[in-house]
């Protein structure tokens, strides 16, 4: 029986890890600074990429504050103290599938509510989120790709403006990145669907929510993850197990 290859952790991970032990263990409480993106890479002996890597997943997950020349804070309000509830809930989540149907039903209502809601500085967060997705897609940069195609789906649930729909979104959004990792790798595998197909897709996506198309953003996404689940589905009944991703 063939199994998904799993890859070891990246640095951004790694450094995302432990950034998030620090916070948990009340080394960096909520509303502290913390040390610059040049410190920090010092600290840590990487690179200012892997940095802003780890610090734009960290954000995606509800544990930083990111503020554009002001520095990047420790949220006031943290994901364990407020997502209890839903942290719960979704430990049933035991396959790729039923995330992805759980992804479908919240993002078809999320991408509606943005095509309605979004504002300019959304639309601007989508085109640098395209940017990176294409810059990554020109130095093969797959890292790079799955946190782009993370943070673009993120974007658009926080372009919703329904407060109790983002924390949904968020509090899957561990086992959300891991999942665009895995099913990224079977749809390149199975399909030998490139990057710049991904990249397409989502540019359409974009561009309904920039017209304001409630019905073509949400049929668009649809079928995205359609695809996405029906390459996961094949990729099963052939015999792979990919697992989800903690």
């Amino acid at each position: 029986m063939r199994q998904l290859k799993i890859e070891p952790p990246k640095g951004h991970e790694l450094v995302a890890e432990d950034i998030l032990r620090r916070i948990r263990e009340g080394e960096w409480p909520p509303g502290r600074r913390l040390p610059s993106v040049v410190e920090l890479a010092e600290a840590y002996g990487v690179g200012r990429s892997t940095i802003r890597e780890a610090a734009s997943a960290l954000k995606a997950m509800g544990w930083l504050d990111v503020r554009h020349g002001g520095g990047t804070f420790v949220r006031l309000e943290l994901p364990n103290e407020r997502r209890d509830g839903a942290d719960k809930l979704f430990q049933g989540a035991d396959s790729l599938i039923e995330l992805l149907e759980v992804r479908k039903t919240l993002e078809m209502g999320a991408v509606s509510l943005a095509a309605e809601r979004r504002s300019e500085e959304h639309l601007a967060k989508l085109r640098d989120l395209l940017a990176d997705m294409e810059e990554s897609l020109d130095r093969h940069d797959t890292s790079e790709g799955e946190r782009a195609d993370a943070e673009f789906h993120m974007t658009i649930a926080y372009a919703s403006g329904n407060s109790l729909l983002i924390q949904l979104m968020e509090s899957i959004s561990g086992r959300f990145a891991g999942s665009i990792r895995q099913t990224r790798e079977l749809w390149f595998y199975r399909e030998q669907a490139t990057a710049a197909r991904l990249l397409a897709e989502h540019r359409l996506i974009y561009e309904a929510i920039e017209n304001r198309d409630k019905s073509r953003s949400a049929a668009l996404i649809s079928e995205h993850l359609s695809k996405v689940e029906q390459v996961l589905r094949d990729a099963l009944a052939d015999g792979m197990e990919p697992e989800l991703a903690p």
